[in-house]
């Protein structure tokens, strides 16, 4: 009985409802390449650390390495948009998590969405 006390006291992570598949899928459907970079044809990666806090909204959103701005700016829109669910927390703290996300950038993905 013990193992299930202490269970209920540890600080779970936030998910996102229906799991990294899903989250995946929103942000697919949400993402829009920028014209400009697409026209000069810039592609790649866009690191970005963002916080959710004890509510389950994204409320800090920080490049940490990025493409030009249009693309980081668009990377920071969607996640922005993202909405986590915040199993409960023992002695109601208010708790900030820190999570790490990618987000990519191809040009022929966006030619075939298009």
């Amino acid at each position: 009985m013990k193992k299930s006390k202490s269970a209920e006291k540890l600080i779970k992570q936030p998910y996102y409802d229906g799991g990294d598949k899903a989250m995946k899928e929103f942000i697919s459907s949400q993402l829009r390449y920028p014209e400009v970079s697409r026209d000069n044809g810039i592609e790649g990666d866009v690191h970005l650390k963002y916080d959710i806090d004890f509510k389950g909204l994204v409320t800090d959103v920080k490049v940490i390495g990025g493409l030009d701005n249009s693309c980081n700016e668009e990377a920071i829109r969607v996640i922005k948009l993202l909405h986590f669910i915040v199993p409960k927390i023992p002695r109601y703290l208010k708790v900030t998590f820190h999570k790490n996300i990618t987000i990519h950038f191809r040009i022929h993905a966006a030619k075939q969405t298009s």
